[in-house]
């Protein structure tokens, strides 16, 4: 009796250890029917750091890689059109300037960011295989409505340059704008969405997502010296690294640059510049630690969006453009999930 005694203790104190074993929920799809999902992350800088003088053609061997891919989806680092109207109804939350105003577009349509998203997506479903200018102008200018001037932009690309007038609910105000994001240094049109229009697609897709990382502390002045300080001493390995690769700015081929950028050995220098310290700081009220969990909320979030405009469309082939920084995060997130393959950029940019 006293050994079975001690044998049934034995399995009870097993039991927490099997109780505590991991599935491993990347199997799960191995028996998967029809193609799987290609997501190809680019890691980019943020172009608006650059010169004034920046020539978006020291893009075009990027671009020449990225069209290879032959992307259904391209995504972006920028805030949707359903979060920016989120924001505005609850302004002392998240402030009145959340995303850029939409004044004149909602003037131009008549209609309400809601109302302009529900028509670009009622537009969309119907769109032709031949859009004439007439369509893309309208829906150039229901994408400014819906807070999506990346689109906006990917519909004026591809018009004929007699095209690109004011016309109908496009009109001059809209235009001016829709000329002026042409000179601006930003990822999100001098990649994205010349991309798009390089491929024929009708839009690029908003996956930013700030409503979790925006930290609610007494002393946020006390939060950033905090958070810049471990920084300062967790980041000299990545400064020197970004130090070596400042005339790689300047080039007038940026491939080499994009190249650099996405290895392993600096994806994990900037995972661990925007980790290793914080979470290594001491401070009494422990700000470095919850911007970690703010960085992680947004991550977690955009990671969703991107998920979310390939939901209704298995084994679609995926762009998402973002922040260097943030790739090591979407790579091991979104190669979690079921049917989906995360595809080796380096390759991709050879």
């Amino acid at each position: 009796m006293r050994m079975w005694t001690r044998w049934t203790l034995a399995c009870f104190t097993l039991l927490p250890l099997a109780a505590q074993a991991q599935l491993d929920l990347t199997t799960l799809d191995r028996a998967m029917s029809g193609p799987r999902a290609q997501v190809l992350v680019l890691g980019t800088v943020h172009l608006r750091s650059m010169p004034p003088d920046f020539n978006p053609a020291a893009l075009d061997g990027v671009l020449d890689r990225l069209a290879a891919f032959k992307p259904d989806i391209v995504t972006i680092e920028t805030e949707s059109g359903e979060e920016c109207d989120l924001a505005a109804r609850h302004a002392a939350k998240y402030g009145a300037d959340y995303c850029p105003s939409i004044a004149a577009a909602a003037a131009a349509t008549g209609l309400d960011a809601p109302a302009a998203i529900a028509e670009v997506d009622k537009t969309l479903k119907a769109w032709p295989t031949q859009a004439t200018p007439a369509q893309r102008r309208r829906l150039a200018a229901l994408f400014m409505a819906a807070h999506d001037q990346a689109s906006a932009y990917v519909q004026w690309l591809q018009l004929t340059d007699a095209e690109q007038r004011p016309e109908g609910q496009l009109n001059a105000a809209l235009v001016d704008i829709l000329r002026q994001i042409g000179k601006r240094n930003n990822e999100n049109y001098q990649l994205a969405a010349r991309l798009a229009a390089r491929l024929g697609l009708q839009r690029v897709h908003a996956v930013d997502n700030h409503t979790g990382d925006r930290i609610d502390v007494p002393d946020i002045k006390a939060l950033v010296r905090s958070l810049e300080a471990a920084w300062a001493e967790g980041n000299k390995e990545l400064a020197a690294v970004q130090q070596r690769q400042k005339p790689m700015l300047t080039a007038p081929d940026l491939l080499p640059l994009y190249r650099a950028l996405n290895t392993p050995d600096s994806l994990r220098m900037y995972a661990e510049a925007n980790i290793v310290a914080p979470m290594r700081a001491k401070s009494p009220e422990r700000y470095p630690q919850m911007f970690v969990a703010g960085w992680e909320i947004r991550n977690l979030r955009m990671v969703a969006n991107i998920r979310e405009t390939f939901r209704e469309r298995p084994g679609a082939r995926v762009v998402s453009i973002v922040r260097v920084s943030h790739k090591p995060w979407f790579d091991a997130w979104l190669g979690q999930l079921q049917g989906v393959d995360i595809v080796d950029v380096e390759k991709a940019l050879k």
